[in-house]
């Protein structure tokens, strides 16, 4: 199978699985070309990860911005490659919950690549060409960022980041979202205190 890998590395002849927040190494590619495109440009630093994307009822690849210029500002001005491996079956595996995504297991061998001097245009360009919708941060409702603001607080409370809040994911959950980060506070505080008869 045709499997596609965004990377801000050039040059990579050989893709390696390499550990993320997972607890295994893996390749991660997806059989999409626009999703991968999206991994070219991370809005956090390794091993975290800000990829807010996911799929509309009609199928359709949709990128949301959760704050004002989200996407301009996570890839205006950066360069990107998209890699093109060709897999065999019985080295991926399913990804939980993403349909296009897979999970290399072992060294893949490059095919071919797409070389983003700018991975914004680019970006544009596939939206323009219907490959995804972005969804902009000033057409979405209060209860569309209530939802997507929940879902970061379980993120963050499901790693324990109140135990490292200088990891690049708390201060940019607090840089972005500062009352997620004060919700999250509030409640490790509540939690921490209770006292034995109130368990």
């Amino acid at each position: 199978m045709i499997l596609y890998h965004g990377s801000n590395t050039f040059g990579i002849k050989t893709l390696e699985p390499r550990l993320a927040d997972h607890e295994r190494p893996y390749i991660y590619m997806s059989t999409l070309e626009i999703v991968a495109g999206f991994y070219m440009v991370n809005g956090v630093e390794k091993p975290y990860y800000w990829f807010p994307y996911g799929f509309g009822s009609d199928g359709k690849v949709e990128y949301d911005e959760l704050y004002p210029n989200a996407l301009e500002e996570v890839s205006k001005g950066k360069s990107g490659c998209i890699y093109i491996v060709e897999a065999e079956e019985k080295d991926v595996l399913p990804f939980k919950n993403i349909p296009c995504a897979r999970l290399g297991t072992v060294p893949m061998e490059v095919k071919d690549k797409i070389e983003i001097p700018d991975c914004y245009q680019w970006l544009l360009e596939q939206e323009k060409k219907g490959a995804f919708r972005l969804r902009r941060f000033e057409d979405k409702s209060e209860k569309e960022l209530l939802w997507w603001k929940n879902k970061i607080l379980e993120y963050i409370d499901s790693k324990n980041m109140i135990e490292i809040p200088d990891c690049s994911y708390a201060e940019f959950v607090r840089k972005k979202f500062p009352e997620v980060w004060e919700k999250y506070e509030k409640i490790c505080f509540e939690r921490n205190n209770k006292k034995p008869e109130d368990l």
